[in-house]
């Protein structure tokens, strides 16, 4: 078995083309039918040039939530990301890095009131609200706070997972709720938050959010509320070809609506960064053959990392790979993998092509880092909540 600090602490350092022999290594030495994770620190430092070439005005603030992997977050906030809270563990896992909670945002629309508390007393100073009873709690509880009015987006049909119908304030509720928070209550109200999505595929909606923030600042004229200062366009970025272009409608769209030349912009980009840069190594721990189709079961399921890969399956990459090199199956059959539990709906793929695979021989998988290991669970005794991760760094050759 591998040691912890091998596990925790230790960076591997190798070209693009070693990640299987590496693989193969940790697998040796790995404990026997645990699954393990692997994360490339380079990966996330291209993804983070990426984004400040594309979006050289706005600032990232990483959502905690999609992975908060410590190693992850520590590699961000070197970069000079900021973080996206929901909660109070959240905030803490933040905390405990050594990050400033001047690098928090708690954008959680409604919040409990503890957590209220608790990120007055750790001092995070800004949040998002959509309602008049969030006003209330926060003038209670944390008066000094900053807010973001969020309003729902025009339109998020253009994602795969819209969120306006849990948040955001309608446009006929924008006015009153700010003449409430600012003039009635008395809080300060710097500027705007939207989320258009989980998972853009649209690009104008971007547009069409922006110019509905605008209506917002415009508001605040009519109210006589302090100018607002902040701009938060949300997430529902990939690392794909798609984000070039919602970066371009974005820019356009900030330079059409909001000439205001001290406008800060921010985004809470979620899978953006670790989508792609986290690997999920498996081990088949049982087979059967009927026929001509092959049953695999492995050491992760749906109650562990592949829970959100029922929504977005078609975003992961798969590879089966022989514990030894030289053993390499060519026979291909008709084949479905099933996660270790007792429950019959626990199936990772099914029905797909695989070469013929043994006890212990690998399966790996590709894009594994977004609502993957936040998703696990100790369903049926399994722990997918203690998957480890190795640390590596990939060069570009």
């Amino acid at each position: 078995m591998v040691s912890s600090d091998f596990c925790k602490n230790r960076v591997h350092k190798i070209a693009k083309d070693g990640m299987t022999d590496l693989i193969r290594l940790i697998a040796e030495n790995h404990e026997a039918s645990q699954p393990f994770y692997l994360l490339d620190l380079a990966t996330i430092e291209r993804l983070m040039n990426k984004w400040n070439n594309s979006f050289p005005n706005v600032k990232p603030f990483y959502a905690v939530k999609c992975n908060s992997e410590p190693a992850l977050l520590t590699k961000l906030a070197n970069l000079g990301a900021n973080f996206d809270c929901a909660s109070l563990l959240e905030i803490d896992t933040v905390l405990s890095l050594g990050i400033s909670s001047n690098q928090i945002i708690f954008a959680n629309p409604c919040k409990a009131i503890s957590h209220i508390k608790h990120a007055a007393s750790v001092g995070v100073n800004l949040t998002t609200f959509d309602s008049k009873l969030e006003v209330d709690k926060i003038k209670k509880w944390h008066p000094q706070c900053h807010l973001l009015l969020r309003i729902k987006a025009p339109r998020d049909s253009g994602s795969l997972r819209p969120l306006g119908k849990k948040f955001g304030v309608l446009p006929e509720e924008i006015e009153p709720l700010l003449h409430y928070a600012c003039n009635v209550v008395g809080l300060k109200v710097v500027g705007v938050s939207f989320h258009v999505g989980s998972i853009a595929q649209d690009t104008s909606i971007y547009r069409e959010a922006i110019a509905s923030a605008r209506t917002v600042f415009d508001v605040t004229d009519y109210l006589g509320i302090p100018k607002m200062q902040i701009l938060n366009i949300g997430g529902g970025f990939r690392s794909t070809q798609l984000f070039e272009e919602i970066a371009t409608v974005v820019n356009e769209a900030v330079q059409d609506y909001f000439p205001e030349p001290n406008l800060t912009i921010i985004a809470e980009p979620g899978r953006f960064f670790p989508e792609t840069s986290f690997t999920l190594v498996t081990h088949v721990i049982g087979k059967r053959v009927r026929g001509e189709k092959v049953e695999y079961w492995i050491d992760e399921g749906i109650y562990g990392s592949f829970r959100p890969t029922l929504y977005n399956s078609c975003f992961v990459g798969m590879k089966p790979l022989s514990v030894k090199a030289s053993e390499e199956s060519c026979q291909i059959c008709e084949s479905t993998i099933y996660g270790p539990s007792c429950d019959s709906l626990d199936a990772v793929a099914v029905d797909i092509k695989l070469p013929e695979l043994q006890l212990d021989d690998l399966i790996v998988f590709y894009n594994m880092g977004a609502y993957s290991k936040c998703a696990g669970t100790k369903f049926n005794g399994f722990d997918m909540l203690s998957t480890p991760t190795y640390l590596v760094s990939t060069n570009s050759s």
